[in-house]
């Protein structure tokens, strides 16, 4: 008989390895409980000591059920692509999918980035909630601390959504809203209630401090010389982050051109967006300028 650690993948042990090692099911089950082995599901167990978050779970789930394929929820963490928080769209694990549509990526088999965002706008039930998915996609950002390229090319992502599929004529009316640029949940969320508001700043656009320093506001009415931050709480909640955000608050008012620049948090921009939108057109008043 092979050490049961052996016999794991990835810190992962499907019962029935064991078995066909020789291990009888009796001193396999004491074994196990003794050096303490976690379990996952029926029949797939980690190593003691390791975490079993979701990427756990779903490799076992795969190495229990090979044919298996991640989706929705799963798939867009794995491809990094942002969705407004809310239960993920049930998976049916009877549908087939085509061999173009499925990729392996960080150790799984997953829908493409593509078949992702496509799958997951055609279910969302608002419009936020699709254009925040499309936005992620298709934007160069940062997520859960790592810098990614987008994962998503537009004439891919419109490919996918020209399939006749349940949601997909909803789906591409909404992809017509996304931008690139954006480079939050929260920043998409406040560019759609602007414009709902009769708002249209640029996204994301080049300024230059007066060193010589490139700097990309978040929004910006340049004919007020208005710029506007949306802060997401995501990234600025250490000491070293908020030292960075006071610099480069510093920076933007100093950039030739910027008379006034107003900041706004996540919760400000989700939870009270008819006050942000009230304080950006009356801060143009005061400018002088039409939005």
């Amino acid at each position: 008989m092979y050490e049961l650690a052996i016999l794991a993948r990835g810190g992962v042990l499907i019962t029935v390895w064991a078995l066909a090692a020789g291990w009888p099911p009796g001193r396999l089950a004491a074994r196990l409980r003794r050096d303490g082995w976690q379990r996952i599901c029926r029949g797939a167990w980690a190593v003691p000591g390791k975490e079993t978050d979701w990427r756990v779970r779903e490799t076992a789930l795969q190495l229990l059920r090979p044919r298996r394929v991640c989706r929705h929820g799963t798939a867009a963490r794995l491809h990094r692509i942002e969705v407004l928080a809310g239960p993920p769209p049930p998976a049916d694990s009877r549908s087939s999918l085509p061999p173009e549509d499925v990729c392996l990526r960080r150790g799984l088999r997953t829908t493409t980035a593509a078949r992702t965002a496509a799958d997951l706008i055609r279910a969302c039930g608002s419009r936020e909630e699709a254009v925040v998915t499309a936005d992620s996609a298709l934007s160069r950002r940062v997520v859960e601390g790592v810098r990614r390229d987008p994962p998503v090319r537009y004439e891919e992502l419109a490919a996918q959504l020209s399939v006749r599929r349940p949601g997909a004529p909803r789906a591409r009316a909404w992809l017509r809203l996304a931008d690139p640029a954006a480079g939050s949940p929260a920043e998409t969320v406040a560019r759609l209630r602007m414009a709902d508001a009769g708002l249209f700043p640029e996204s994301q656009p080049l300024l230059w401090t007066p060193a010589g320093r490139p700097l990309h506001p978040d929004f910006l009415f340049r004919a007020a010389g208005l710029a506007v931050e949306v802060e997401g709480c995501a990234y600025h909640g250490t000491p070293r982050a908020h030292e960075r955000d006071v610099a480069r608050f510093n920076a933007l008012q100093s950039c030739p051109g910027i008379h006034r620049v107003l900041r706004f948090t996540a919760r400000e921009v989700f939870t009270r967006p008819a006050r942000m939108t009230a304080t950006v057109r009356s801060a143009l008043a005061e400018l002088g300028a039409p939005p």
